[in-house]
């Protein structure tokens, strides 16, 4: 699979990119998504999807797949532009953790500073995809739909 970055962006009030997670928005704390806001959406978007990926995470999976997957959200209409903190709404995957909706970032304790890159993809059609997709599932369907995607890094470490 090959994405290229468009001129969509994504922010949050949460931080700001390359910034440091609040620990309100990982698994030592209150363990809820951070808000996010998009904009600039390539002409035609007809639905997002939105994936939060550890790559720094040391653990290849079986299928070849390295990192840590977080969250993994989709079946977004296209009049979304903006996720509340603490989101609920739409249809969540399955994250690593083996479960629904979003998980906060929990390096290991001493493995140093870990990078979330939280992604948005624009898609060019309208999607009903079923509930417990993972991040690799999501992907094999969406990608031939994707028109646009960036993404928002926040960083996280354990001390």
């Amino acid at each position: 699979m090959g994405f290229a970055l468009s001129n969509m962006q994504l922010s949050s009030t949460a931080f700001l990119h390359g910034g440091r997670i609040p620990s309100r928005h990982t698994g030592e704390g209150e363990d809820v998504s951070p808000q996010l806001r998009w904009h600039d959406a390539p002409e035609g978007t007809q639905s997002f999807a939105v994936i939060c990926h550890d790559p720094d995470a040391p653990l290849i999976a079986p299928n070849g797949t390295y990192g840590y997957v977080h969250w993994v959200l989709y079946n977004i209409p296209a009049s979304v532009t903006e996720l509340p903190e603490d989101c609920e709404a739409y249809t969540s995957g399955t994250s690593d953790f083996g479960r629904p909706g979003y998980g906060g970032p929990m390096p290991p304790n001493g493995h140093g500073i870990h990078h979330y890159y939280f992604w948005v993809l624009a898609l060019k059609e309208a999607t009903e995809l079923p509930a417990g997709l993972t991040m690799t599932q999501l992907l094999e369907q969406v990608e031939p739909l994707v028109i646009g995607m960036n993404r928002l890094v926040g960083t996280y470490q354990r001390d």
